[in-house]
C-alpha cells in the first residue's frame, strides 16, 4: 500500500473539484468587484450572501443526509425517499419564494434598501431553486453519478461567471452608450428605454451580482428537467414523517455552525461604527477575507479528503498515531501558506481595488483563523470516530457565543478588526474544548511540542521579515522602487526557505521511520 500521506495528499487535490472551482472563480472576480463596485455596494452583496447561506440550511431541512440514510435502509424504495424529499423541500421552498415576492417591498424597506425589492425576489428565487436542486444533486451522489454531478455544478458556476461578465461589461456599457446617444445621465434611464432595467440597475451595483447568481440557479434547475421528467412522484406520508424526524435535528445541529461563520456579517448592520456607512466596513472586511481564501481553500480540500481517509484507517492498530502525524504535516503546510501570503502581501494586495486595501490588516488574523479551523477539524474527528457526535452541537454553540460576544462588545470601536478577531477567538475556543474532551474520551497522541515549534518557526520567519522591512525596505512599493520591491520579495523568499528547512527536520525526518512502515 502506498504511503497513506501521499494517498491523502492526492485525494485532497481531487475531492470536491466543483466546489473548489466555484470558490476559485469567485476569488478571481474579486479584482473586478473591488474595482467596479463601491465598498458600500460590495458590503451589501456580502450581507445578502450571509442571509442566503443561513437560509439554505433551513430550507433543505437536513433532508440531503436524510435521503442517504433512508435510501440505503433495507426494505425502503429509494425512489419513494427522493420523491418525498423533493416534494417536501419544493413545497417549503416555493412557499418561501411566494412570501419574498408578496412582501418584497416591505422586506427591502425594512432592510434599508428602498427600491431594491427585486433583489429580495431574486434571493427568494435563488434559495428556492438551490434547495430543490440540492435534493436532485443528492440523488446523483446516491447513484454514484459523480461525473454528471460535477458537470452540472460546473455548468452552474460557468453560467454565473458568464452572467457577471455580460452584466458588468456588456449591459453596463450598453446603458452608458444608450444614455450618451440620448444626451442623458445613465441614472435617468428607465425601463421604457431599456427593458432590462425592470430587473437591475443601469449602473453596476450589488443587484448585478445577485441577478447573476439567480440566472445560474435557474439554468441549473433547467438542466435537471430531463431528470424531473423521468422522476416517479409518489408521496408516502409515513416515510415523510420518519425522514423529517431524522433530518430536522440535523438541520438544527447544522445551524449553529453556519450561523457562526456568517454572524459577524449580519452584526455589522447593528454594531459597526467604523465608517459613515456600515456596508462600507463590511465590504472592506469581505475583501480582506477574500485575500485569505487560499488558506480556506486548502482547508476545504483537506476536509473533503481527510474525513473518509480517517474513517478508512480507523481499524488500523496505529491509526491514532497516524492521525497525530497528519496533524503535524497539516500544520506545517498551513504555515507555508501563511508565510506565502503574508510575505508576498505587497503583490497580492494589488488584487484589490484601492479603496479596499485598508482591510489588508485583517489578513494575518483570518489566515490564523483558518489554520485553527483546519486543526479543529482534525481534533474533532474523535467524536465522529467514537460516535459521540452530540457534543458537536455544544462545541459549536460555545464558538457561536464567543463570536457574538466579541463582535457585540468590540465592533463599535474596532469595526471589521473585531469581526476578524471574533473568528479567531471562536475557533480557538472550539479547538481547546475539542482537545480537552478528546483527551478524555478518545485520546490521540498529538505531538504538541512539534506543532508548537512549527508555529514558532512561522512566527519567527514572519517577525524577521517585518524587522527587515522596517530596517531596509520601509515604504518600498512597486510604484516607488521596482528593484527595492524585488529585493524585499527575495529576502522574504529566503525566510520561507528557512522555514521549509526547519519543517523538514522538525516534522518530516522525525516521522520518516513511522511513514516508511506504512508503505
Amino acid at each position: 500500500m502506498a504511503n497513506p500521506l501521499k494517498q491523502l495528499a492526492g485525494e485532497t487535490a481531487l475531492y470536491g473539484l466543483s466546489t473548489i472551482l466555484a470558490r476559485v472563480i469567485n476569488f478571481l472576480f474579486v479584482p473586478f468587484y473591488t474595482r467596479l463596485l463601491s465598498t458600500e455596494s460590495y458590503g451589501v452583496v456580502t450581507e445578502f450572501m450571509a442571509y442566503i447561506a443561513v437560509l439554505q440550511v433551513v430550507l433543505v431541512l437536513g433532508l440531503e443526509t436524510g435521503c442517504f440514510r433512508f435510501a440505503n435502509r433495507q426494505g425502503t424504495d429509494p425512489a419513494k425517499v427522493y420523491s418525498d424529499a423533493l416534494g417536501i423541500v419544493s413545497a417549503v421552498s416555493l412557499a418561501f419564494l411566494a412570501v419574498t415576492v408578496i412582501f418584497a417591498r416591505d422586506i427591502a424597506d425594512m432592510l434599508g434598501y428602498h427600491g431594491y425589492q427585486s433583489c429580495i425576489m431574486y434571493v427568494g428565487g435563488i434559495l428556492a431553486s438551490d434547495s430543490i436542486t440540492a435534493i436532485l444533486f443528492a440523488k446523483l451522489r446516491q447513484e454514484h453519478k459523480a461525473l454528471k454531478f460535477a458537470l452540472l455544478k460546473t455548468a452552474k458556476i460557468l453560467t454565473e461567471t458568464g452572467a457577471n461578465f455580460l452584466l458588468f461589461f456588456g449591459f453596463a456599457s450598453f446603458c452608458r452608450k444608450t444614455a450618451a446617444e440620448a444626451g442623458m445621465q445613465v441614472s435617468d434611464l428607465t425601463p421604457s428605454d431599456i427593458g432590462m432595467l425592470s430587473f437591475i440597475s443601469p449602473e453596476p451595483d450589488f443587484s448585478y451580482v445577485i441577478f447573476a447568481i439567480l440566472i445560474s440557479c435557474i439554468v441549473c434547475l433547467l438542466l435537471f428537467v430531463p431528470d424531473l421528467l423521468r422522476f416517479r412522484f409518489a408521496f408516502d406520508r409515513k416515510l415523510a414523517r420518519q425522514m423529517l424526524a431524522y433530518s430536522l435535528p440535523l438541520m438544527v445541529a447544522a445551524l449553529p455552525g453556519i450561523v457562526n461563520d456568517f454572524l459577524d456579517r449580519i452584526l455589522f448592520r447593528f454594531f459597526d461604527t467604523g465608517s459613515e456607512v456600515w456596508q462600507s466596513s463590511l465590504g472592506i472586511f469581505q475583501a480582506g477575507v477574500k485575500i485569505s481564501v487560499i488558506m480556506s481553500l486548502f482547508v476545504q480540500m483537506f476536509r473533503f479528503a481527510a474525513e473518509p481517509f480517517f474513517f478508512q484507517r480507523a481499524a488500523d492498530k496505529d491509526s491514532k498515531t497516524l492521525y497525530a502525524v497528519v496533524m503535524e504535516y497539516f500544520s506545517a503546510f498551513c504555515g507555508l501558506i501563511f508565510l506565502g501570503v503574508i510575505l508576498y502581501i505587497d503583490v497580492i494586495s494589488l488584487i484589490l481595488g484601492r479603496d479596499f486595501r485598508e482591510g489588508i490588516g485583517i489578513v494575518p488574523i483570518m489566515l490564523l483563523s483558518y489554520i485553527i479551523l483546519g486543526m479543529l477539524f482534525n481534533v474533532s474527528m474523535w467524536y465522529k470516530l467514537s460516535g459521540k457526535t452530540g457534543v458537536a452541537i455544544y462545541i459549536t454553540l460555545a464558538g457561536l457565543a464567543v463570536t457574538a460576544v466579541v463582535n457585540i462588545v468590540f465592533m463599535p470601536a474596532f469595526s471589521y478588526y473585531a469581526a476578524a478577531w471574533g473568528h479567531l477567538a471562536s475557533y480557538v475556543v472550539m479547538f481547546v474544548i475539542s482537545i480537552i474532551l478528546g483527551n478524555k474520551y478518545f485520546p490521540i497522541p498529538y505531538k504538541w511540542s512539534r506543532i508548537a515549534s512549527v508555529f514558532l518557526a512561522m512566527g519567527v520567519a514572519y517577525g524577521l521579515a517585518q524587522v527587515a522591512d522596517v530596517l531596509f525596505f520601509k515604504g518600498v512599493t512597486f510604484s516607488v522602487s521596482v528593484p527595492g520591491m524585488i529585493g524585499k520579495l527575495a529576502v522574504n523568499t529566503l525566510f520561507i526557505i528557512a522555514y521549509l528547512v526547519f519543517v523538514y527536520f522538525a516534522v518530516h525526518r522525525k516521522n520518516r521511520v513511522f511513514l516508511s512502515g506504512k508503505q
